[in-house]
């Protein structure tokens, strides 16, 4: 009986052994992990395995110097905030950017790389690389493509101008994270048996760069190897190269770019000079600051309307200019002079960016150069698409992600649920403390064709403009309503401590007539709507019709479909609900381009049509009409919209008032 009373007992508790053992085990483990722990700074904290080679995690929280730092003002003290920096101008940290998330396998000359290249080739194919895949890249392994990375293709065919039997020739190079592989530090393109001197540590592309192109000399890439990441100082690292790309024709590189010389075709007759350009570092492009009313309550608009450029430098249209050659360069150079006699605090590009027509067969190398004069100032910019810019093939939502990754931009896509892309708003804020939403701009997509038809060869004819749609006119309501009516007219904040900074200028509205209401809207789309060409508003003042400048000079641009965008979008948006207010619109005027010989001011139910005028040489024009850009000059923080024109003579022209002290009565 004793024996079976201890046998029982060890069989229960030899049952019990299992789930008591891994309760204590479990919590051991646990004590361990979250206690005793404590990881040391071994490889495997400051490495770890990618895809295809070790990823550097930072360790230090130092940052680098900004760029766009500003320093403190005299007298102020550190950690004391500085009551005279306008809010636009205090530091804000930039943007944490995962470097180590952008991928290494795919060709994107946009994205801010730090890696560098470890090898370089050069590849022609008989068929095209898209479908031809690997057949046309060059030879690797598995082993070659962990250590030094698989190989990308730069996707630019440097055969492009030479001709149908040139094939595709193309740049392949592997990018990498490893600290122990040596990078490309430097590249070089030399003739035929020519070698860099001194020679050591440089490697020659196998492949000459004018391979295909029949009666042109080789010319042969070298890159030289320099140390590897791990044992790189910071200067070498921002000196390293990081990326490859090609330019069409003669004109300024991408962004952060240079130019290789020489080109490996050059320029003759119609073809097109192509150019070899590389990065060296990280160049990622300024920011436009925060839109903002000055201290005296103004901001100026500078619309440039129809530009027109090509891949070439240009052809002059309808001028008496001469000599007149390189016609987007002399447009850049009239450009920037104008921002420099008018110094404006935006500059709105208003369609027909790119010519099209054919002439734009490399939409990025025209992207490129567009907006230079502009950024070249620091100016803030914005676009809006006209009919010519997408006709040569790369769609607007890849413009789009360019003109992003250019300097100053505030070019957005818009919402990809409403019709066309570039339909987006920016806000115009005070330059007080209290940064308060002063005046609004819109931007929307006219589009480009609604109808056309196919010709026996597949070419596309267009044979109607398109309009704007019921969806933009939905997403403009939307728009509108979601913006907070205000004070007006807007007086800053006036604390003792600001001293007299806020001090009115002479002209500025000081009016006992205060209302809640949205602020003033500006809108810009290229192509104008139907109501453009009404009948005027009579002025009851002087009992004359409220149209300025030149018009009648060409046909009416605008489409012959139309949903309604003035009476179901414009018309409903107010600026205040309150009868008491009037009925006046948000909307005070629509900047249209489109037309190049049209410029005048026209008001309509109310509300001003205004175009922009042509302002490019590449542009069609007419004998006589000179080149001119609209400036729009909105003061008293949003109360008053005066406008005028600066010709290529720099004479102002046709300087009126739009809305608020001076402007022609509603009714």
């Amino acid at each position: 009986m004793v024996s079976f009373s201890c046998y029982r007992f060890g069989r229960g508790l030899r049952s019990m052994c299992a789930p008591i053992m891994t309760v204590v085990g479990f919590s051991l483990m646990l004590t361990y992990v979250l206690v005793l722990y404590q990881p040391t700074r071994g490889p495997g904290i400051t490495q770890r395995m990618g895809w295809q080679s070790w990823e550097v995690v930072t360790l230090s929280d130092e940052k680098a110097p900004s760029n766009h730092s500003t320093s403190p003002s005299a007298g102020s003290s550190p950690g004391v905030p500085d009551t005279n920096v306008d809010w636009w101008n205090t530091t804000k940290p930039d943007e944490k950017l995962d470097l180590s998330s952008l991928p290494l396998d795919v060709w994107s000359p946009i994205l801010p790389h730090d890696t560098g290249l470890s090898e370089i080739a050069v590849k022609r194919c008989v068929m095209d690389p898209i479908m031809g895949g690997d057949f046309c890249a060059p030879d690797s392994t598995s082993e070659q493509d962990a250590i030094k990375g698989k190989w990308v293709r730069v996707a630019r065919n440097l055969n492009l101008e030479g001709g149908y039997m040139s094939g595709w020739l193309n740049i392949y190079y592997r990018r990498t994270r490893r600290q122990d592989v040596n990078l490309v530090t430097d590249i070089q393109l030399l003739p035929g048996s020519d070698k860099p001197e001194p020679s050591d540590r440089w490697v020659k592309a196998a492949t000459s760069l004018r391979s295909g192109v029949i009666g042109t000399p080789p010319l042969y890439l070298w890159y030289k190897i320099g140390n590897s990441a791990g044992n790189m100082s910071a200067k070498e690292k921002a000196n390293m190269i990081t990326e490859l790309d090609v330019l069409y024709g003669e004109d300024v590189p991408w962004y952060g770019f240079e130019k290789l010389e020489p080109p490996t075709l050059s320029q003759h007759g119609r073809v097109e000079a192509t150019w070899l350009t590389y990065r060296r570092g990280i160049k990622i492009p300024p920011r436009a600051p925060p839109l903002h009313f000055s201290h005296s309550g103004k901001f100026k608009v500078l619309q440039v309307a129809d530009l027109h450029f090509s891949v070439s430098q240009g052809l002059c249209k309808d001028t008496l200019l001469s000599p007149c050659e390189h016609s987007d360069n002399l447009t850049n150079s009239l450009i920037s002079h104008v921002l420099e006699q008018e110094k404006p605090d935006l500059v709105v590009f208003s369609g027909d960016q790119l010519n099209g027509q054919g002439s734009t067969w490399d939409p990025k190398s025209v992207l490129a150069k567009f907006a230079r004069a502009v950024t070249d100032k620091g100016v803030p910019w914005a676009a809006v698409f006209g009919n010519h810019d997408e006709e040569d093939g790369l769609p607007k939502d890849q413009q789009v992600a360019l003109m992003k990754a250019l300097p100053y931009s505030l070019v957005e896509r818009g919402p990809k649920d409403v019709h066309g892309v570039g339909n987006y708003v920016l806000k115009v804020h005070s330059p007080d403390a209290s940064k308060t939403h002063l005046l609004t701009l819109y931007f929307l997509d006219s589009g480009s064709y609604s109808k056309g038809m196919l010709d026996w060869f597949g070419f596309f004819t267009p044979t109607a403009y398109d309009y704007i749609r019921q969806t933009q006119i939905d997403w403009f309501l939307q728009e509108s309503a979601s913006i907070n009516q205000i004070e007006r007219p807007f007086t800053p904040d006036s604390g003792k401590d600001l001293g007299n900074i806020w001090g009115r200028q002479e002209d500025q509205i000081i009016s006992d007539h205060r209302k809640l209401a949205k602020p003033n809207a500006l809108m810009f789309f290229h192509m104008p709507l139907p109501e453009t060409y009404a009948k005027a508003d009579m002025n009851p003042s002087t009992g004359r019709p409220l149209d300025v400048g030149v018009t009648g000079q060409e046909p009416a641009g605008n489409a012959k479909g139309n949903d309604g965008f003035f009476e179901k979008g414009i018309m409903k948006a107010l600026e205040s609900g309150n009868v008491a207010n009037g009925n006046a619109h948000e909307v005070k005027v629509i900047g249209n381009g489109h037309c190049h010989v049209t410029e005048n001011c026209r008001r309509v139910k109310g509300v001003w049509f205004c175009f922009g005028g042509g302002g490019s040489y590449s542009g069609y024009g007419r004998i006589g009409f000179d080149r001119r850009f609209r400036v729009y000059d909105i003061s008293d923080y949003g109360e008053t919209i005066r406008t005028y024109k600066r010709t290529e003579k720099d004479e102002i022209v046709d300087e009126m008032v739009l809305a608020g002290k001076g402007s022609p009565p509603l009714s």
